[in-house]
């Protein structure tokens, strides 16, 4: 009874054509439902990232601070980092906060040594602290790089190697207002600390760059370190080098005035200048003076690279003429000279140069509060001796780069 009553309903449904055409679309409006149904119970038991990236933080932390969480925990898991990876990461949080002294070894160049310099010594107001977020709000995301092929990660071709306070990150900082330029803001310090780690390591550090495009990075300390040399020809003897250097004499009062402003214990400049204060020996094993001998040092760095591959960047016409230098540094590059005039105005009270729009920014930038110390009041005879300790290193330098800085 009950089929051949389905079957004269399917014989009514057939024999009217708006009747059929009703009839299909509730059949194909279940079908709709049921497979929406499907998707829905299948999505739910899939774990979500975004969720799952609220959960396990601390409750008594703020929105604010549950956001950032939630984002560092959701690029942990698109990017596993390793251990080491991790250690210098929080090394590089820490340079973006309050700068601090690093215990140091000052070592004798006699014995081939090196030392450390301050790494957040170089930071700048605002942009510096903010830096990684700043770079991930700017940058494609790693899924949507991967799906776009925005850039990727390459060994750098240009490094700034030098020297400490000679105003490399002032350098640094006015390069990456190129386009095509593209730099890592922190120290990695790959060739004179981490250099276990390995190369794809220090890839990994690296901001992603499109074709065409120069990858930089800056780590002072290159520059004095003995093995840096070999290691950099070692990952691509094209490397481009850059040294900014200074008068040697006001570095290392500078160098020193950074060091005082930490620990005001320490003792005075004088008493660590000279070996034996009655005969006026200098004391070349503190690091303040060891920089300072450029020529040194340079002849290490021509054991591995030709002087076509060096660039030497006046730290004294880096305040007094930023936009002659930059084009320079741009033409050594082989790039566009983009960056010029109209980028830069002289901050009076500061007493250097700032960006009328730094990188990633639509707000003038000059350098931070560390820079520009007052430094203190050196015996003019002491500087008089340094000088005359600098002296003949200064000439051997100026002939070995065809190049007079007028130091003297």
């Amino acid at each position: 009874m009950e089929y051949s009553l389905f079957c004269q309903s399917l014989y009514a449904c057939s024999s009217s054509p708006v009747k059929k055409k009703l009839f299909l679309l509730g059949i194909m409006f279940l079908l709709w439902v049921y497979m929406l149904y499907s998707c829905v119970g299948y999505c739910s038991g899939m774990p979500s990232l975004v969720v799952d990236s609220y959960r396990g933080k601390d409750t008594e932390s703020s929105v604010g601070k549950r956001t950032e969480n939630s984002r560092v925990d959701l690029m942990s898991r698109l990017m596993p980092v390793k251990p080491q990876q991790q250690a210098w990461v929080d090394d590089v949080e820490a340079d973006y906060d309050e700068p601090s002294v690093r215990t140091a070894v000052s070592r004798d160049l006699l014995h081939n040594e090196i030392e450390t310099d301050e790494r957040t010594s170089d930071d700048w107001d605002g942009e510096m602290r903010g830096e990684q977020q700043q770079r991930s709000a700017a940058e494609p995301s790693a899924m949507s790089s991967f799906s776009n092929g925005s850039g990727s990660k390459k060994l750098p071709q240009a490094i700034i190697i030098g020297v400490k306070k000679g105003g490399t990150r002032a350098l640094l900082e006015f390069l990456r207002v190129h386009p095509d330029i593209r730099a890592v803001g922190a120290e990695p310090h790959f060739f004179d600390r981490n250099y276990n780690n390995g190369l794809e390591w220090y890839r990994e550090l690296m901001p992603k760059t499109l074709e065409g495009q120069i990858t930089m990075e800056k780590t002072p300390s290159y520059f004095v370190t003995r093995e840096a040399p070999a290691r950099i020809s070692a990952m691509s003897r094209d490397t481009k080098l850059i040294v900014v250097v200074r008068d040697p004499v006001t570095r290392a009062i500078s160098d020193y005035t950074q060091t005082l402003s930490k620990k005001p214990d320490i003792p005075s400049f004088e008493s660590l200048t000279f070996k034996n204060r009655t005969t006026g020996l200098i004391d070349t094993s503190w690091s303040a003076i060891q920089i300072g001998i450029y020529a040194k040092h340079l002849d290490n760095w021509l054991q591995y690279f030709p002087m076509g591959q060096i660039l030497f960047v006046s730290g004294e016409r880096l305040i007094t003429d930023p936009a002659g230098e930059l084009g320079r540094v741009q033409d050594f590059l082989g790039l566009k000279r983009i960056i010029t005039d109209k980028h830069f105005y002289f901050n009076q009270t500061k007493g250097f140069p700032c960006l009328k729009k730094a990188e990633g920014s639509s707000k003038p930038h000059c350098l931070g509060k560390t820079k520009g110390r007052t430094h203190p009041n050196i015996n003019p005879e002491v500087v008089q001796r340094l000088r005359d300790f600098y002296r003949p290193f200064n000439m051997k330098f100026y002939q070995m780069t065809g190049h007079n800085f007028g130091w003297d």
